[in-house]
């Protein structure tokens, strides 16, 4: 059944509520956890959360969308769990979250996140890299300390996660090192999926276990939290390029000026095409002014990389809704999880 713009907009606001009271349940605890580190390292994570300001004053801003806690909670939901019981995981996948975040600004230079200057262009790298640091050692000791019975295997699940986020992080960067043709779409997918796929399926499982659901429809709703995550990063990466700086908070192409192996680029360069020529011959060289970053989103786009980045994400969500009915064979019981997914892929800029 082909879906409405009204039907696509009542799933848009379905998905906003929930993300709302994810971050009403979460924020409490999430706070009180990061409250606990030591002053100088709180400091930099209450800025990064946009609770603070740079000189410790009270800001207002927003702290992330809050999508992997809401997958916690949704699946729980979906498993006959209470969402309430499933709180600290959730606030732990938060933090491994923002440890993540952290980490990339670092990496990637970035100067902007959430539309204000990133941690480390304010505290200075060090003191980033660290407070990343504790922040993922704040959320295994939030799991180590849950009573519930379901949290030494969370505790598991999130560290092997972490392991393999740190890997596909790892490949990002190397890809960058290799010539313009020296990187295939096999590798592409299988970084994107560490990187961006693996905590939200480990989202999704640690509501599951938090629900008593067993390892069996733990796994199936990771392998749907993953499809849905690669889902989400190809649609990031064509925001990557194509996205509008009001909303994103970063420069136009400011994955093509970082000479990114991002998903459609590298389809964009297997292509065979002329237009693929053209893309690898600029990332030879420096992409540094806005002229040359449109010339290299034009190729991409002339090269198929957009087209096939956009087809590519709608298989993965039908891949993904495959996996949910295995753990929820009755789907009306995963509204709330296919409201985020489709939430998170329908994203344009």
């Amino acid at each position: 059944m082909t879906k409405t713009s009204a039907d696509a907009g009542a799933e848009s606001q379905d998905a906003v509520a929930l993300l709302a009271r994810a971050r009403t349940a979460v924020e409490p605890e999430l706070r009180s956890a990061v409250a606990s580190l030591p002053p100088a390292i709180r400091r930099v994570a209450a800025y990064h959360f946009g609770w603070e300001h740079a000189d410790g004053s009270p800001a207002d801003g927003g702290a992330g969308k809050a999508i992997r806690p809401a997958l916690v909670l949704a699946a729980a939901r979906a498993l006959g769990g209470d969402p309430a019981a499933a709180v600290r995981p959730a606030v732990a996948v938060e933090l491994a979250h923002n440890f993540t975040l952290l980490h990339d600004d670092v990496i990637d230079e970035d100067p902007t996140r959430r539309h204000r200057a990133t941690a480390w262009t304010v505290f200075g790298t060090a003191d980033a890299i660290v407070a990343g640091d504790a922040m993922m050692a704040l959320a295994l000791r939030i799991l180590a300390q849950d009573p519930h019975p379901a949290s030494a295997a969370a505790s598991a699940r999130l560290a092997d996660c972490v392991i393999e986020l740190c890997a596909g992080q790892q490949a990002d960067c190397a890809f960058e090192e290799r010539g313009p043709h020296e990187v295939t779409l096999d590798e592409c997918l299988t970084m994107a999926t560490a990187k961006t796929g693996a905590l939200l399926g480990t989202a999704c499982a640690l509501g599951a276990l938090y629900a008593d659901a067993g390892d069996e429809r733990a796994t199936a709703l990771d392998a749907f939290g993953r499809e849905a995550g690669l889902a989400f990063q190809l649609i990031d990466d064509l925001i990557g390029i194509w996205g509008d700086p009001d909303r994103t908070g970063k420069p136009a192409g400011a994955d093509l000026a970082a000479h990114k192996k991002s998903l459609p680029v590298v389809a964009a360069l297997v292509s065979g095409t002329p237009a693929a020529e053209e893309l690898a011959e600029l990332y030879r060289g420096p992409l540094d002014g806005p002229e040359t970053v449109r010339r290299a989103a034009d190729a991409v786009e002339r090269a198929g990389g957009r087209e096939w980045a956009q087809l590519q994400a709608a298989d993965r969500m039908s891949a993904a809704v495959q996996q949910l009915s295995r753990a929820v064979p009755d789907l009306a019981a995963a509204g709330d999880l296919l409201a985020l997914a489709e939430f998170v892929t329908r994203r344009t800029r």
